[in-house]
């Protein structure tokens, strides 16, 4: 098992790194102040299950294997791109509407919450890269099995991005009645929102793989 210390450098980095808005964070906040705080939170377990499906694809070497074939990691990473390009569309084409304009946004079904929170997850590359680069930094051969020390870290990273996540999906509910008697607002955050996806869609699709 990994010792006291390498657990909290471990948690203390990867709660600095759930701390940071992205794609899982952007997606959360718009299904909660779409739908309120329950979606948020079925999103959450979509998303959290993709950390798991990282985790043991890390620790058994799956990802590993995956980012050392160009085509299958150009794949996955240009599929994220196009993913958050149409997330941006939908917010700054014609007619388009914010992901925080509550009263006129369909609401999914909780399968499909739950689908997309996964798929938002699993088509960022940077997650298997986080684990790939992060995770051998605190294992330590000598302390027993690989495995379970990358599944005893990669457990700690969940917690600690689910921890975030839920204060995140709670307070963005709040936000709603704010919105809702703030035109002006929900126009701002609908470009502000649209532009963030756009930028992020470009930056992972330009990216060099590590």
């Amino acid at each position: 098992m990994p010792t006291s210390s390498s657990l909290l450098a471990f948690g203390l980095v990867a709660l600095g790194i759930a701390l940071t808005p992205g794609p899982n964070m952007i997606y959360l906040v718009s299904r909660s102040l779409c739908q309120g705080r329950a979606a948020g939170m079925i999103s959450l377990g979509g998303v959290a299950l993709g950390f798991v499906f990282y985790m043991v694809s890390t620790a058994c070497g799956i990802t590993a294997l995956l980012l050392a074939v160009p085509l299958a990691y150009d794949a996955l990473r240009l599929g994220g791109a196009l993913y958050l390009a149409y997330l941006a569309w939908q917010a700054l084409k014609p007619g388009g509407r914010s992901p925080f304009e509550v009263r006129n946004l369909p609401a999914d079904s909780p399968r499909k919450l739950f689908v997309m929170g996964l798929v938002t997850n699993l088509l960022n590359p940077k997650i298997a890269v986080l684990y790939l680069s992060l995770l051998p930094q605190f294992i330590d051969p000598h302390r027993g099995s690989v495995l379970a020390q990358s599944l005893t870290l990669g457990s700690l990273q969940i917690a600690a991005s689910l921890a975030v996540n839920t204060v995140v999906a709670m307070m963005a509910g709040s936000i709603a009645a704010f919105l809702a008697t703030r035109p002006s607002w929900v126009t701002v955050q609908r470009w502000l929102m649209g532009t963030v996806l756009a930028g992020l869609a470009v930056r992972m699709a330009t990216q060099a793989r590590r």
